[in-house]
């Protein structure tokens, strides 16, 4: 008997679209930037600023694709700080995180009907709870949840960055279950990617539901 529906969370509960990456991340620069400035916190040029930052988040994220162990961004972006002379609050460090990702929220939307789908799960008393791969800090994407109303929906959220495994491994679905008093066979898992998601779900031997890019299918995998 299912008694819980684990989500993940980008392409699944939000959805993207096409992005340009390279520009996001420059805006997410000038926002973190300017606010820095705003604190008198000693800072390079902005060209350097820039550079710096995303040198280090790329060569974490290929370094995690390799071992499949996950990173956190507000540990980099801390360690940076403080080699650039900054100090920094922990709330501050963590608005400074937000910033980098405001222009990445900007372009996310909620896929169209989800708030009745998670309505009518809570009202059949199935637990809830988002399992998902990313490097942006959980404080970050759980201010994200809150502006687009679903953060009270999801009371148990596993971020990779985290618990420093990623998807498909299966520790990161016990360790979201463990939270939940769920056993594997109580759970279901819908996910976007069929290697990631789908894999790792079935590897614990959750039932998982594949969602399609159009968002219009969904597979059902046992």
């Amino acid at each position: 008997m299912i008694r819980g529906v684990l989500f993940d969370l980008g392409d699944t509960l939000i959805d993207f679209g096409r992005l340009d990456i390279d520009r996001l991340f420059a805006e997410g620069a000038q926002l973190a930037y300017d606010y820095l400035r705003r604190l008198n916190q000693p800072l390079p040029d902005f060209s350097i600023f820039h550079r710096r930052q995303l040198r280090a988040i790329r060569y974490r994220w290929l370094i995690s694709r390799f071992t499949g162990k996950e990173f956190n961004s507000m540990e980099i972006l801390g360690r940076i700080s403080r080699e650039m002379g900054q100090n920094l609050t922990t709330r501050q460090t963590e608005e400074l995180a937000w910033l980098w990702y405001e222009p990445l929220s900007k372009c996310a939307k909620v896929e169209e009907g989800l708030t009745g789908v998670l309505d009518e799960l809570q009202r059949r008393s199935l637990q809830l709870a988002i399992v998902s791969n990313t490097f942006v800090p959980g404080a970050v994407l759980d201010r994200h949840l809150n502006q687009l109303g679903l953060l009270d929906y999801f009371p148990v959220r596993i971020y990779s960055c985290d618990v420093n495994y990623r998807k498909p491994n299966w520790r990161i679905f016990s360790i979201c279950l463990e939270k939940m008093n769920l056993l594997p066979k109580e759970a279901m898992f819908v996910g976007d990617q069929l290697k990631v998601d789908i894999a790792g779900a079935k590897r614990i031997g959750m039932i998982s539901v594949l969602k399609d890019p159009t968002g219009k299918n969904c597979l059902l995998y046992t």
